[in-house]
């Protein structure tokens, strides 16, 4: 299984990025996905997540109504549009995938995700 990160970089704040993962080697619809950022000294933690069929979506406080999770099931692919960036959106963000353990609601848990990407960088500066 591979989980492909790409799409992150400098961006002044109040400005846009998109992040694309592309997943290979898993059944990508039986699948939850989430993204997920660490900045420098924090823990890891839920960004956005998004059910398999894309009809249920979970934010973060701290990011609802700026971002924006979406998937493309013919394409084995999940975005993360992200409007209206701040200096504290700065991490490391991963997307990953969750295996379907029942229910309709995607998990904001880490331990609930099954395989992760190695990331890309997002910089936002003042």
């Amino acid at each position: 299984v591979q989980l492909v990160e790409s799409g992150g970089g400098l961006v002044q704040a109040g400005g846009s990025l998109r992040l694309s993962c592309a997943a290979s080697g898993l059944t990508f619809s039986s699948y939850n996905m989430g993204w997920f950022r660490q900045a420098p000294g924090k823990e890891r933690d839920i960004v956005a997540a998004i059910s398999w069929s894309g009809r249920t979506t979970y934010y973060a406080d701290s990011v609802k109504d700026r971002f924006t999770i979406s998937r493309d099931n013919a394409k084995n692919t999940v975005y993360l549009q992200m409007d209206s960036l701040k200096p504290d959106d700065t991490a490391d963000y991963y997307c990953a995938a969750g295996l379907i353990r029942g229910g309709s609601s995607p998990s904001a848990k880490i331990s609930e995700y099954d395989y992760w990407g190695q990331g890309t960088l997002v910089t936002v500066s003042s």
